[in-house]
């Protein structure tokens, strides 16, 4: 696409190839290409056309489509690329966009402080809008909707006493858009996220040291005026340790049952370095270490690492991530285990071990029984000797993570960041090794943990690594889209590794959504306070089609 959203399609070879053909031409190479693998010359010089054009690999398997001409459609008629409404309504910044499940609502969030509602039909109006300044939030920046679209999580900056600011998640009713309940979440960046219809999940930090914390995240109950001694509206879901002034943040759910049936299978390799699996190979160690007689040897290690501070002479935070991690060893709980279940979840976030820009993604899985509100309210009944809860696996992006988004089958994470360079080595955790411009788009396969060989380029971002922000992104079946600092969103498809659009604005472009009922409908949200719809120049064709007049009154009209 050019500047303005329009495709680049037509300036190539595949298109004057398209033109020179004339309709019995088409209407023959429908019918005999009808595969792939149909040999005829119109299809011969397609394919070599196609792939010295996009530069895609010849080894690359085609999309399956039917045929050239299917193919042709969907990748230049139907992205959406053209610009069809602009919503004005917002004040200040936009900074994310969520669609319901139906995709008939959309919610939006911004630095004017309010959720707004909107209606998504033939073109999208406005329904409500929720003013958090009453609430002493600063803004509003997430929002989500449950899985029946029957309510709404929104989450913002909470102004604290003496100008201190947290994070505050809210639930709206969508039947009378009433303020449900009110659930504290720190760090405000954590965002919060439903686990199931009625319980969602929030966090809280708690700081251990100058640079060592805990985080906890929490299960709570949407409704919270229940009062009751017999039932619980919250509950302690995890607690993992965090080093070298990391936190956890922008916590994700992703349903395993949904991963047998994927709507794109990748091909895959496993790079080494990638992916650490730490529920397997630690697991003896940790039980060792949590042993009586291993414990006393860690603390004693302890003692003599406090000791001998002046002969290593080692810096506060070096000493004080050194004893965290002997500690943790004795003070970890190893990962449950258990048979193959299609009803686990997979709890996704960044996270981080050696500075505190993300850098890392942990995965935790969430059981069945953990996802009830039943139980006590701090935990399983642990001992008081193994209160961190240890990750499945994490994966490492050598590079600061600005952004996740799951595949509409859970079975892929894309994940922005931006590279640290090669051979990079943090030595102090305050200072991390400064970040590319170039945002690479990396995509994992959450059921084999492995990274798809083919990482997605074209975006970038300014914004230094002590100022960096989210960019948020999101998949459809074929597509995927993010924002980026150089004032465009960017869409590319997700099969072929190739950028098909860019899609202008003003500003910064923070979020991007498509449409879950319909994959030609996106919006874009900018710094510029503007929400853009664009549609496919198919869609645009079909809506913008006169109406057939009913039988009756043309039957009138010849009449007269």
């Amino acid at each position: 696409m050019d500047e303005g959203g329009t495709p680049l399609l037509p300036d190539c070879l595949v298109y004057q190839i398209f033109l020179s053909l004339g309709p019995a031409d088409v209407l023959a190479a429908g019918l005999v290409c009808r595969q792939w693998q149909a040999v005829s010359r119109d299809e011969l010089l397609w394919r070599e056309q196609f792939y010295r054009y996009y530069q895609v690999a010849r080894e690359v398997p085609r999309h399956p489509a039917t045929s050239w001409y299917e193919e042709f459609q969907r990748l230049y008629d139907t992205v959406p690329c053209v610009e069809v409404q602009t919503l004005r309504e917002h004040t200040d910044q936009v900074l994310h966009l969520s669609f319901s499940h139906s995709g008939y609502r959309l919610a939006s969030c911004s630095k004017d402080c309010t959720v707004k509602i909107w209606s998504n039909h033939l073109t999208i109006s406005l329904l409500h809008s929720a003013d958090m300044r009453p609430y002493n939030w600063s803004y509003t920046q997430f929002s989500q909707f449950n899985q029946d679209d029957s309510l709404l999580l929104a989450s913002g900056v909470f102004l604290g006493p003496h100008n201190s600011s947290s994070g505050e998640i809210v639930v709206i009713s969508l039947d009378k858009y009433e303020l449900l309940s009110r659930v504290r979440n720190k760090p405000y960046d954590v965002f919060g996220c439903w686990l199931t219809e009625t319980s969602l999940i929030s966090g809280n930090l708690h700081r251990m040291g100058d640079i060592t914390s805990c985080s906890v995240l929490w299960l709570n109950n949407a409704f919270q005026n229940v009062e009751s001694e017999n039932v619980n509206v919250v509950k302690r879901l995890f607690k993992i340790q965090n080093l070298n002034a990391s936190t956890i943040r922008t916590v994700m759910v992703a349903d395993c049952g949904r991963f047998d049936s994927p709507d794109l299978l990748l091909d895959i390799s496993a790079p080494p370095g990638c992916v650490f699996d730490l529920g397997s190979d630690g697991i003896e160690e940790d039980e060792e270490a949590a042993a009586g007689p291993a414990a006393g040897r860690v603390e004693e290690g302890v003692r003599r690492l406090l000791d001998t501070r002046a002969q290593l002479q080692l810096a506060e935070h070096r000493l004080e991530t050194k004893a965290a991690e002997l500690l943790a060893r004795s003070r970890t709980k190893p990962p449950e285990r258990s048979a193959a279940c299609t009803q686990n979840k997979l709890l996704i976030f960044t996270t981080g071990c050696l500075t505190y820009s993300p850098h890392q993604i942990g995965i935790k899985r969430i059981l069945p029984h953990q996802m009830t509100m039943a139980g006590p309210v701090l935990g399983e009944g642990r001992g008081s000797d193994a209160f961190f809860d240890a990750l499945d696996h994490v994966i490492d992006v050598h590079g600061h993570i600005i952004g996740m988004g799951l595949s509409p089958d859970n079975r892929y994470l894309y994940v922005n960041s931006r590279a640290w360079p090669r051979g990079s080595v943090v030595a102090d955790p305050m200072q991390p090794p400064p970040i590319a411009e170039e945002i690479d788009l990396l995509v994992f396969d959450l059921k084999t943990m492995r990274k798809v060989k083919r990482a997605l380029r074209a975006h970038r971002a300014y914004t230094p690594n002590d100022e960096c922000f989210f960019i948020f992104l999101d998949v459809s079946r074929d597509f995927v889209a993010s924002g980026a600092e150089d004032r465009h969103g960017y869409i590319w498809d997700r099969h072929y590794n190739i950028c098909l659009a860019k899609l202008r604005h003003q500003d910064v472009v923070n979020s991007v959504a498509f449409s879950p009922r319909e994959q030609e409908l996106l919006l874009t949200a900018s710094d510029d306070a503007t929400i853009k719809a664009w549609r496919s120049p198919r869609a645009v064709r079909v809506h913008q089609a006169p109406c057939p007049r009913p039988f009756f009154s043309w039957l009138a009209s010849q009449r007269r």
